[in-house]
């Protein structure tokens, strides 16, 4: 398995994004850890991948080892990385799309869709050699992406104002073309020729400009996890990835066994997709099974139930019930939301307001684990 975190750089003290990256962060970050560290399509971004892990202390390791260089990198120039999926008050007109052909291409291709697309996401990478258990388990785990993405809701902000959203990051993606939930394919065969359709007329080079909230990975052997926002927390990170990584063991545990988890049409799993977008783990989503809306840390226990065989076999059973402190305290969304209402309450601004959210970004960015 490996994840990737994409950061966004601000200015440690106002707290505002830049515009433009100071030279030699990226090979300053190669230099202090192994892991991978490139740009993103805006300035302002930079993505880091960890290495391929085989157990969750390594994940663990990789991922506080990049945080940390990111982290040291940035502050030689006065700046600081924040893991979250939008930046409080940034202004969309003023950031620049990074150089190089590949993002300049992809600028010019979504015209002006791409200037939404200051957001930052985590994906989650699942080794599986198998491509058509890889088609299979897509088509099977997407019921539980809804759970995935309120576990990990980021960005309740957007150009300086509260969205209703605890992940607007959403709202903003869903606007590129080939995103949203995967279609349904019964075999590998079935997904390259539909691909194929694509590439053969010219419309994309091949399944990597396919922005699915899963998909199989066109570099690796992998199913990529994409749905989520991206966590602040490191620990919240390392809990949706072994919740991800365990969910896809039980179902292959299942086939295994000869049965297979129920299907759902997509406009079903879409509503929970959006109920996760809009109240995160603070409402409901809906139990299919039993037609009923059922509150989030209700269901996120029956999760923690039904892959306790395999967080057991995998040795990150404390990783995946991690996500009870997540529904306990909140995810970042939460976060972020309480320390703007409380500064407001305390008198400050609505600008202090939205610096005190960035401020406490960058802080738990790099903070160890909850206590």
């Amino acid at each position: 398995m490996g994840v990737e975190e994409e950061y966004l750089l601000v200015q440690r003290e106002s707290g505002e994004l830049i515009t433009e990256q100071p030279p030699g962060i990226l090979e300053k970050v190669t230099g202090l850890h192994h892991g991978i560290v490139a740009r993103e399509l805006f300035s302002s971004q930079l993505e880091i991948g960890t290495g391929i892990c085989t157990d969750f202390k390594h994940l663990r390791a990789d991922i506080g080892l990049l945080r940390l260089a990111v982290t040291e990198a940035a502050a030689e120039h006065g700046l600081a990385p924040i893991a979250a999926s939008s930046h409080p008050f940034a202004r969309l007109d003023q950031q620049q799309v990074s150089e190089g052909e590949r993002y300049q291409a992809l600028a010019e291709n979504l015209q002006g869709v791409s200037h939404r697309l200051v957001i930052s996401g985590l994906h989650v990478h699942v080794g599986i050699e198998d491509p058509d258990l890889r088609v299979d388990l897509m088509g099977q785990v997407a019921y539980f992406l809804p759970h995935l993405l309120a576990l990990s809701t980021s960005s309740p902000f957007w150009e300086g104002r509260d969205t209703g959203l605890k992940s607007y990051r959403m709202a903003m993606f869903r606007s590129l073309p080939r995103t949203g939930l995967p279609e349904k394919f019964d075999s590998w065969a079935e997904f390259r020729r539909h691909i194929d359709v694509l590439v053969r007329a010219g419309v994309i080079e091949d399944s990597s400009k396919v922005w699915w909230d899963i998909r199989p990975s066109e570099r690796y052997p992998t199913l990529e996890m994409r749905v989520t926002d991206l966590p602040t927390k490191m620990e919240d990170t390392v809990c949706v990835a072994a919740l991800y990584v365990c969910l896809l063991r039980m179902l292959w545990r299942l086939k295994v066994e000869n049965r297979r988890w129920r299907s759902y049409a997509n406009f079903l799993v879409s509503e929970n997709l959006w109920r996760a977008e809009r109240y995160g783990i603070g409402h409901c989503l809906i139990d299919f099974g039993k037609s009923e809306l059922v509150p989030v840390p209700e269901l996120v226990e029956e999760m923690i139930d039904l892959v306790r065989p395999d967080a057991e076999a995998l040795d990150c059973v404390s990783e995946v019930e991690h996500a009870r402190t997540i529904c306990r305290r909140g995810t970042s969304a939460e976060r972020q939301l309480a320390v703007y209402r409380e500064a407001l309450e305390q008198g400050a601004t609505d600008e202090e307001a939205l610096n005190a959210v960035v401020q406490a970004l960058i802080a738990d960015t790099i903070a160890p684990p909850d206590a």
